[in-house]
């Protein structure tokens, strides 16, 4: 199941060579990433279970520049291994390319104790296609 979340590049966003900085496309995988676990998960899974990131791979494939908007798109192909699995994501622009690409592997912790957990397939069957 394929969430999509629009972005719209701000003059904050911009570095000095007129394009959306490298540090602004980690923080909008994280907030697509994030937004879709809100979409989905239900109340008392977000409650009891928070994220974290402990890999990142991105392919920058091209440019975004001030006031232009991209549709992030991300999934989540494979069941979890253990308290991990892989999130894929894409930004795609108006013209259909895609700008930045790659894959996020995502831990789950217990929000009480900070703890890893194992991710049952009731966590993940929302995710999963």
């Amino acid at each position: 199941m394929t969430f999509t979340h629009a972005f719209t590049a701000l003059p904050a966003d911009i570095d000095e060579l007129g394009h959306v900085n490298n540090a602004v496309w980690v923080r909008w995988i994280q907030d697509l990433s994030v937004a879709h676990w809100t979409a989905i998960a239900p109340a008392d899974h977000q409650a009891a279970y928070v994220w974290v990131v402990t890999r990142h791979i991105i392919d920058y494939r091209g440019n975004v520049v001030e006031g232009e908007t991209v549709t992030g798109e991300t999934w989540v192909p494979d069941a979890p291994r253990g308290a991990r699995f892989d999130r894929h994501f894409r930004f795609v622009g108006t013209d259909g390319r895609a700008r930045v690409e790659g894959v996020t592997t995502w831990a789950l912790l217990d929000r009480a104790t900070g703890r890893l957990l194992r991710i049952t397939p009731a966590i993940a069957a929302p995710f999963l296609a």
